[in-house]
């Protein structure tokens, strides 16, 4: 199929790209020709009204030469010779007359986590914008205090090829769907919103049905109208509990990224050399798996073509090792993992998070916050910001509630959790038995590259975490 794409509708001869990859890669350490071409579309519904009708396609090249450190990056969208010999031309410049020769291509594999059908032509122009109708209405009939209803649909297929110096290529064909609900909710004067949404690499039938769909309606409405009760929060350093799933974000944010390898390389990592150490509480087991069937966050291939795997980062509270692309994982004298990744073909790789989560433990949900003497409890996030050097972060919560004396109360608003990622994680005290992943709607971005991720984790409790809020 990669044939018929990047080769016979274009003016591209395959044995002659590869001869121009040949010559550009030699004497590099590594590197390799990246092909590329995607799909895709956006329906938002919004104020009563279909707003946007998008599509979009995208294709292109990138050609990269890697020499030590240095790395030599050239990509173009138009597939023709020229422009493949101008970027071998531009890559070549890195090499500054090194004689290394061509690191060895990865591993192949044999497994396919989600089907090669391109998932927007399964759905009709008019049944995808009748959808996100339906979805309005059901919403706004389902209470008077509905304000505000907003929609969204949007899918993309890419199939990419990486073709190496030595004459292997790898193909990967990749689905993406996701559904998004955002409801606003009124009393008086006051508004608050809730959100739901999901998806996964395949097609949009999964996420179609009306029981999935009135599904997501419901969460966003009951979010909404939990906000629209929440008092405001306290302040100051207490116990915390995190429910299962979606909060597993806070972890991908304050320690996924303190483990993926050209922070620990270049030593502005918060676990730079600590490989052995322990960096957690007894009980915590950090994972991160790009090869889970069907996730959000999983590839067959990451995007330099090595197959993605189950990687333990740390272990029962013991740093294991980190995410590696093929660049680090040489100059670290390591193995890759499988966590190259990039945003596009205009993009170089660089070792990123797929599905990051912490394993469950042995403790009831129930037993959990039962145990909490005065803290809070967080069951959604809406996103926060992390420093990788010292893994500080700041997150707001959307969805919070009090806790007193083993029993939840009020729901909270305005919560923001301040810590920092290793700290945080000495402090897990209990790990329940609940583990979840998310329902598929994680986008990471690092160095101006979003890529789709996962998260997951159990609920679990942090003995002290500091709660910053309107006040005590």
């Amino acid at each position: 199929m990669t044939d018929s794409l990047f080769f016979s509708r274009t003016d591209l001869d395959r044995s002659q790209s590869e001869k121009i990859l040949g010559d550009a890669l030699a004497g590099a350490d590594d590197g390799e020709l990246y092909f590329e071409y995607a799909q895709s579309e956006a329906f938002v519904f919004d104020d009563n009204r279909l707003k946007t009708a998008s599509f979009n396609v995208d294709q292109g090249f990138g050609l990269r030469a890697v020499v030590g450190e240095a790395t030599g990056y050239a990509h173009a969208s138009e597939l023709s010779p020229d422009a493949l010999k101008r970027a071998a031309a531009a890559v070549q410049a890195v090499k500054s007359g090194a004689g290394g020769v061509v690191a060895d291509g990865p591993a192949r594999t044999n497994t396919r986590l989600y089907p090669d059908e391109n998932p927007l032509g399964a759905m009709a122009f008019e049944a995808k914008t009748k959808l996100l109708a339906d979805i309005n209405e059901y919403a706004r009939a389902k209470d008077p205090r509905v304000r505000q209803v907003a929609c969204s649909l949007s899918g993309e297929w890419s199939a990419v090829e990486i073709m190496r110096a030595d004459g292997e290529t790898v193909r990967d064909f990749r689905p993406l769907v996701r559904l998004n609900v955002t409801v606003t909710a009124g009393e008086g004067d006051r508004q608050e919103s809730g959100s739901s949404g999901a998806g996964g690499r395949g097609a949009y039938a999964a996420y179609v049905t009306p029981d999935a769909w009135r599904g997501q309606v419901d969460e966003a409405l009951r979010q909404a109208l939990v906000n629209l009760e929440a008092e405001a929060a306290p302040a100051g350093e207490m116990e915390v509990v995190l429910g299962a799933g979606w909060t597993g974000v806070l972890l991908h944010e304050a320690v996924g990224h303190g483990l993926e390898g050209d922070f620990n390389r270049k030593q502005t990592s918060a676990f730079a050399g600590r490989i052995g150490e322990r960096v957690a509480a007894p009980g915590v087991t950090v994972v991160d798996d790009g090869a889970i069937e069907g996730r959000r966050g999983s590839l067959t291939v990451d995007d330099e073509g090595t197959p993605t795997s189950r990687t333990v980062l740390i272990e029962d509270g013991v740093l294991k090792g980190y995410l590696q692309d093929r660049l680090n994982a040489r100059l670290m004298g390591m193995a890759p993992t499988g966590n190259g990744r990039r945003e596009s073909f205009a993009h170089q790789p660089m070792p990123r998070m797929t599905n990051t989560f912490m394993l469950g433990g042995d403790r009831d949900p129930e037993e959990i916050i039962a145990s909490v003497k005065d803290g809070i409890y967080a069951v959604n996030f809406s996103g926060g910001q992390v420093d990788i050097t010292s893994g500080k972060f700041v997150f707001n919560c959307t969805e919070a509630y009090r806790v007193r004396n083993g029993k939840l109360g009020a729901p909270l608003k305005n919560v923001a959790l301040i810590g920092d990622g290793p700290t945080v994680l000495t402090r897990v005290s209990m790990v329940g038995n609940d583990f979840a992943l998310d329902p598929g709607i994680g986008v990471c971005g690092k160095a101006g590259q979003g890529v789709p991720v996962g998260v997951g984790q159990p609920t679990i409790k942090i003995d002290r975490l500091t709660v910053g809020g309107a006040g005590a």
